[in-house]
């Protein structure tokens, strides 16, 4: 799972939806934990509890006092503000600990992408050819990331790179070649789809099953209204945007 962006009640529907089913291993979520969303430490807390696996994506490094801050836009600075103001120092440490990439088997863990863990977004071909050869290069096969919000697989198929839409294929098969994986986003769905989005990696079968999850938005919406949160960030959750 990725950018769950402070959202608990997203976080815990998809909890329940993997209780629901098969049991998993591991969770791994591939960073922006925090930022946007009104419950930042009930996040951190949750992940920490679970023993979920995972890297730092850049509003987390903002929350621990960066100076990625200084990109956001409006919205997002004014709710990384509050983000800073309101987290625990043990949200804040747990955070700070996490890395920037990880490796586990076949599977490498990124927020951004393997050439720029932290910021570059793989929203097309040559971005995905790119990372798709660094990969190969660092010894891995399949990479993990998050940051755009938008579940997505970038293949290698007969020597090209192809993309494959999670929503007309949502279980593929992981071949021989390389792959990047997006599963989406928990918390900030941007793909106009408002259930928050998550993904299954058997890799026991070699295949990946993208999923989603109802949760409750207006109550997330109440409590980022409460907090001050900025409105954009509270409307655009009901559309998937």
């Amino acid at each position: 799972m990725s950018d769950i962006h402070a959202n608990l009640v997203a976080l815990d529907a998809v909890l329940r939806a993997l209780d629901a089913g098969e049991p998993v291993d591991e969770i791994w979520h591939l960073g922006d934990v925090v930022g946007y969303g009104p419950d930042p430490d009930g996040v951190a807390g949750r992940l920490a509890s679970l023993g979920a696996r995972g890297v730092r994506g850049n509003h987390d490094a903002a929350a621990c006092g960066g100076p990625e801050i200084d990109w956001f836009n409006p919205d997002a600075r004014r709710a990384m503000e509050w983000t800073r103001r309101t987290i625990s120092d043990t949200t804040r440490s747990w955070l700070a600990a996490l890395p920037e990439q990880s490796t586990t088997g076949d599977f490498t863990l990124v927020h951004g992408s393997p050439l720029d863990p932290t910021w570059e977004y793989v929203t097309s071909g040559p971005v995905a050819s790119a990372n798709l050869a660094a990969l190969g290069a660092q010894g891995g096969r399949h990479g993990l990331h998050g940051h755009t919000h938008v579940p997505a697989a970038w293949r290698v198929k007969d020597g090209r790179v192809a993309f494959s839409s999670p929503v007309h294929h949502p279980v593929q098969a992981l071949d021989d070649g390389p792959a990047l994986l997006n599963p989406g986003s928990v918390g900030q769905p941007r793909d106009g789809d408002p259930r928050a989005a998550f993904a299954i990696l058997d890799t026991g079968a070699a295949t990946i099953e993208w999923r989603r999850a109802a949760y409750d938005i207006p109550a997330v919406q109440a409590a980022m209204t409460a907090a001050g949160l900025p409105r954009w960030l509270i409307t655009r959750l009901a559309a998937g945007q």
